[in-house]
């Protein structure tokens, strides 16, 4: 929410003032709070509104600009700003504001009846119907839902929320009302109960769209790419040519490892818009998922060349490890990046690219300056706590214990089919996972998010992160549902095999589950992928991860991150003694054969040759080092920190015994 500075009386007060004509004394309010703070949303609104009234334009539209720089998504600016071109009888103007305004908040009744008048003056009668429309649903709605789809739209979501679930207990079920409270949840990352809301929703309407878009989105969001595209293809049957179900369409096929079809997908979409970035964007990354790295690096230039301060683009070319960046480049994106009106993504999303293109040329100083002001862009909007990390982690050593596991002995599915790459990002797994998908008996999968899925689905309920009652859930559940659990498991993520026995799924953080895990899956292989501190360290401080990795953006963070997972990884070997192979990066880099058959032989498959020319098998690879395990084993990365020794003084102290453990 984004949430004013002054007191919630004085804003009243202000509104009030304004709405009673009193537009001086408003003024004056608002100038006093904008005296404490220049960027204040609400007050600069009620400035530049009782501008209006006062018939000072010029100064309204200066206060708007003011506005704009700091809020550049509140629609009621953009409303206002239309007000103010109705003033100048500037019709054009005032109807390309207004447009913007419902583009944020399309619950702004005002806005889209302003809209209707001002098409009929121009003597565009079609879109002034299509205004007309927009009023005629509005209305209908409850005008709480309407209120708190505007405040939603705005990012208010706290008030927005509680009006909202003021109205579903007041008047019991509305699909609409239902639908807003998902989105909120959505917002908030809170997706188990938006699913439950959309699906909600849809019983009692079947056929709003609107709902069933975003239950297949959130569907996708959750990784339950099967069902989402199920509810996709019931949209694309009514409407095939529908932009937004086909773009979420491809993302279902992403997550179901279908590339090929993908990239037809974003090919179909870019010719029906071709000045698409986003898409060109998406377009690079399935290229570079299957291995075609020329034309992932041109759909990539496409993307930056179709809109010039898009960051990702730039950071895209650099996450591929091994393009380089030209003199042009370099110049442009330091421009970029230094530019006022560049937005925080797309500024950080510079700095990490800027970062990797300096290191390449050897110029660690400015590099390590870029990585660190990314770094720092990047923490700004995140709410991640480590406290809540080291909870966790206490709570699963004191809820699984060895007497906990022998009691439990041979619980679960006993089917041998799982193996877990486990640890940090950047230490390797993607390496290992590539070695065991040459095997002919194992099919590599992804990162599948199915462990951390059935911890969300345990917590349900339960969401503080304070006092969570996962791990100690446990204890209370019965051997049949850890069978369950396991056969589900299976189930679910039959999807993405293709027939072997066996198959690796490489999600770095279910270390954290290990327990889970074994109690599921007793007979699964687990395999922990290490690396050295001060590399897998560094390794994480200068990567810009699309989602999740939240600790990796402060070195503290990363520091009490990797000393709490060698913490709980000692655990697991004291509980759980031999259950879980440790595979040192290092070793592989040194010794490639003996590491191969070490990993084998863990995992009771006999040895093959192709496991060792790993770099011959033609799969796709969604993580960072795609390119790098398609490649012979190097020795260049062990020691990639060691240029950025002399910042890395901090990162050494709060490491600590983990330098030498």
């Amino acid at each position: 929410m984004l949430t004013p500075s002054s007191a919630p009386s004085e804003l009243e007060r202000a509104r009030a003032l304004v709405a009673s004509g009193r537009f001086a004394e408003a003024l004056a309010l608002a100038r006093r709070q904008l005296d404490a703070d220049p960027t204040d949303r609400d007050a600069l609104l009620v400035e530049a509104q009782s501008l209006r009234h006062l018939k000072q334009i010029d100064a309204a539209l200066a206060a708007l600009d003011r506005l704009e720089a700091a809020h550049p998504l509140f629609s009621r600016l953009h409303q206002e700003r239309g007000l103010c071109r109705v003033a100048l009888r500037d019709a054009p103007g005032a109807i390309d504001s207004l447009l913007r305004a419902v583009n944020i908040n399309p619950a702004l009744v005002a806005a889209w009846q302003m809209l209707a008048g001002l098409y009929r003056l121009v003597g565009d009668q079609d879109n002034a119907a299509l205004a007309d429309n927009h009023v005629a649903i509005l209305t209908a709605l409850p005008p709480d839902v309407v209120t708190a789809t505007a405040l939603y739209s705005d990012g208010d979501l706290e008030p927005a929320e509680v009006m909202v679930r003021h109205f579903l207990q007041t008047h019991g079920h509305n699909a609409e009302a239902m639908r807003l409270l998902a989105k909120i949840g959505i917002a908030r990352d809170v997706l188990d109960d938006a699913e439950l809301l959309l699906a909600g929703a849809l019983e009692l309407s079947p056929d709003y769209r609107a709902a069933r878009f975003d239950y297949a989105h959130t569907l996708a969001l959750r990784h339950k790419y099967v069902e989402a595209r199920e509810q996709i293809n019931l949209l694309l049957a009514l409407d095939p040519d529908n932009y937004d179900y086909r773009a979420l369409a491809a993302t279902a096929a992403v997550g179901l490892g279908e590339h090929e079809r993908v990239i037809e997908l974003y090919h179909e979409m870019l010719r029906d818009r071709p000045d698409d970035a986003d898409v060109y964007l998406w377009l690079g990354h399935a290229l570079k998922t299957i291995g075609r790295m020329p034309e992932a690096v041109a759909a990539y230039h496409s993307a930056a060349a179709t809109r010039p301060d898009f960051g990702d683009a730039y950071w895209s070319l650099a996450n591929l490890k091994v393009y380089r960046f030209t003199d042009a480049e370099i110049a442009e994106m330091r421009r970029l990046e230094a530019l006022e009106t560049t937005r925080l993504a797309d500024r950080y999303h510079l700095c990490f690219a800027l970062g990797k293109g300096l290191e390449d040329r050897g110029e660690a100083a400015e590099a390590w300056a870029y990585y660190e002001r990314g770094n720092a862009q990047k923490r700004s909007e995140s709410a991640f706590s480590i406290a809540v990390f080291e909870t966790n982690t206490r709570n699963q050593k004191q809820v699984c214990t060895r007497a906990f596991f022998a009691e439990r002995e041979g619980w679960g599915d006993p089917r041998p089919d799982p193996i877990f790459i486990v640890g940090l990002p950047r230490s390797g797994s993607t390496l290992l996972e590539q070695i065991l998908a040459s095997h002919s008996q194992v099919d590599g999968t992804q990162e599948l998010a199915d462990i951390p899925r059935i911890v969300l689905d345990l917590q349900r309920g339960h969401p503080d992160p304070e006092n969570p009652i996962y791990p100690g859930v446990l204890a209370d559940m019965p051997r049949e549902e850890f069978a369950r659990l396991g056969a589900k498991y299976l189930a679910d993520t039959r999807i993405y095999r293709h027939g072997a026995p066996r198959f690796v799924d490489k999600m770095p953080n279910n270390f954290r589950h290990i327990g889970l895990i074994h109690l599921m899956l007793p007979n699964a292989r687990i395999i922990d992928a290490r690396r050295e501190p001060m590399a897998c360290c560094f390794s994480n401080f200068k990567q810009l991860f699309a989602n999740g990795q939240e600790f990796t953006y402060n070195l503290e963070d990363i520091a009490r991150y990797y000393r709490t997972y060698l913490d709980l990884m000692q655990h697991w070997d004291t509980v759980l003694p031999g259950r879980v192979l440790r595979v040192q990066h290092e070793d592989v880099v040194q010794d490639l054969e003996g590491s191969v058959r070490r990993l084998l032989d863990f995992c009771d498959l006999p040895f093959e040759e192709s496991c060792v020319s790993f770099h011959k098998t033609a799969r796709s690879v969604r993580t960072p080092s795609s390119e790098q395990v398609r490649r012979p084993i190097y020795r260049d990365g062990l020691e990639q920190w060691k240029p950025f020794e002399p910042w890395l003084g901090p990162l050494k102290v709060a490491l600590g015994e983990a330098l030498v453990g």
